[in-house]
């Protein structure tokens, strides 16, 4: 439409869309940048990206807040700054060897910037809501992280250190300067002047700028220190990922059931344990499960029958919602839960290979159908959520992402 010069656009609402009500829970921001800020100063490399961010925030927030009462700033910034700076496998793809073979990049410091950038511009837009719109519009605001659970490889100090070490490097690398205004201890102790500080009037706004953690929570891993031993190189053994090797098995033993999936284990309690952590951490500020859900192989033998009787995913949620009923009953302030995801979709570099929905999608006719998992998950709903909710002050509207 930009390119024809019109200036108007027709459209329809549908009113088998809007009622029955289906509460908004709008994230700003899914690892896309604009090409053009790319282009002008290199996106979130630059301090630009927090004003020019923090304008579309408003934005968002003068047209929609009206109807959107849950605002997420951004989603899994951690896996947008370890994939797009280090490892260069996402977008913008910068990096560096050893991390990775790009045109451009140096993975041993952009990470650290663009993740200063990106905690700052979260925080200027917490700070537009909460001055502006959060008095009139009755919403909250937060941020998502991608949070495995890491279980020590063994009972030693040396790796029980290493699975906190493995916590900053990822969740309170955001979190901690969000909430308390400092970087870990961790990341400090380890980095040095690589990791860029917080001037004093940006430590001013650093002060509880969220309302509620997202927790998007797949599965765990065994850590073993490599600070005091020797670790085949390989995920967290680096001195910028806090030197904390990660595996998905110890001594040849699986860390729960494994999957088709590699590294997404089926552990169950790693979500009791990732919102109990997160909960005494952080004291015990709201939380929402933003994701969680199970992933089948798109396998060139795969039949629809056998994609729909997902029995896996079934036995999946069960298991990952029992732990976190038990993290509430002991507790934790969790205010709501989606799966991943409502539909079978395009699932970034794996594209249509793997298989998440709730409802299978025939990728050629774009046919929807039912799962057994829809079907369980209804029933799970109607039989325990309204009940749950009620009693534990959650909001019920959020069913699926």
């Amino acid at each position: 439409m930009h390119s024809l010069g019109v200036n108007s656009y027709r459209f329809s609402i549908s009113w088998a869309r809007i009622l029955p009500r289906i509460e908004p829970f709008v994230t700003l921001t899914h690892m896309d940048f604009p090409q053009e800020l790319e282009d002008r100063y290199g996106s979130w490399l630059s301090p630009e990206s927090q004003e020019d961010f923090a304008y579309y925030a408003d934005i968002c927030f003068k047209s929609f807040g009206d109807r959107v009462k849950y605002w997420v700033t951004f989603n899994e910034p951690s896996f947008q700054v370890k994939f797009g700076y280090q490892a260069g496998t996402f977008p913008p793809s910068r990096c560096s060897k050893p991390f990775g073979n790009c045109t451009y990049g140096d993975s041993e410091k952009e990470p650290f910037i663009t993740a200063h950038n990106i905690i700052l511009a979260h925080i200027a837009a917490v700070h537009i809501y909460r001055t502006k719109y959060q008095a009139t519009q009755g919403g909250s605001i937060g941020i998502v992280l991608h949070c495995f659970w890491y279980e020590p490889i063994s009972n030693s100090v040396a790796d029980k250190l290493a699975a906190e070490r493995a916590q900053s490097f990822s969740i309170n690398w955001f979190l901690d300067p969000i909430i308390f205004g400092r970087y870990p201890q961790e990341m400090q102790d380890i980095l040095g002047s690589i990791l860029p500080e917080f001037s004093t009037t940006e430590k001013q706004k650093l002060n509880k700028g969220l309302d509620f953690i997202g927790i998007n929570h797949y599965t765990s891993y065994y850590v073993q220190d490599c600070m005091f031993s020797a670790c085949e190189p390989g995920p967290g053994t680096s001195k910028m990922e806090g030197y904390c090797a990660q595996s998905s098995q110890k001594n040849g033993t699986p860390i729960g059931e494994p999957t088709e999936l590699a590294g997404r284990n089926v552990y169950p309690q790693g979500m009791e344990k990732i919102v109990t952590y997160l909960k005494d951490r952080y004291h015990n500020v709201p939380m929402i499960i933003t994701e969680n859900g199970y992933g089948d192989m798109n396998k060139p033998n795969s039949t629809t029958e056998s994609l729909l009787h997902d029995v896996e995913r079934i036995k999946y949620l069960a298991g990952y919602l029992d732990a976190l009923s038990t993290a509430i009953r002991k507790g934790a302030d969790v205010r709501g839960y989606f799966v991943w995801s409502l539909l079978d979709n395009f699932e970034w570099n794996s594209g249509y290979t793997i298989r998440f929905g709730l409802h299978h999608v025939d990728y050629e006719t774009l046919r929807r159908t039912p799962k057994s998992s829809a079907t369980w998950y209804r029933n799970f709903i109607s039989q325990h959520i309204a009940k749950d909710c009620k009693k534990h002050h959650m909001f019920c509207n959020n069913v699926v992402d």
